[in-house]
């Protein structure tokens, strides 16, 4: 499957697939008349690297984490140290909007309070 081909049925984004192929992730052996072909290793790949995009990681990281996830030894606990900061960092963003959630709520009581109970 070319680029084209796999940016259309999988929706992946042609700067994810580009950035992919710039990393040296894929096969050089897997090109066909000039043109990359993606095969099932590929797609696994790709789709890990959305799953970091979604969750909050840069293009650096992501391509971090691709390298390490490939070395695969011992690198698990660097990995997993990656993952562990973003989870704070998550967990950090929602007890912040909790928090703004808090506020909105007392000022909405606060004005309700002022027009009688409504």
């Amino acid at each position: 499957m070319t680029i084209q081909e796999a940016s259309e049925r999988y929706h992946i984004p042609m700067h994810i697939l580009r950035a992919y192929e710039s990393w040296g992730l894929c096969g050089a052996a897997k090109k066909v008349m000039g043109r990359r072909q993606y095969d099932d290793t590929d797609f696994e790949r790709l789709s890990t690297i959305l799953t970091l995009h979604d969750i909050g990681f840069t293009t650096e990281e992501v391509e971090l984490y691709m390298r390490l996830l490939l070395e695969q030894r011992h690198t698990e606990e660097q990995r997993l140290q990656m993952l562990e900061e973003k989870r704070s960092a998550a967990l950090d963003e929602i007890h912040f909007r909790e928090r703004q959630l808090q506020r909105l709520d007392y000022l909405r009581h606060e004005i309700r309070k002022t027009q009688g109970g409504k």
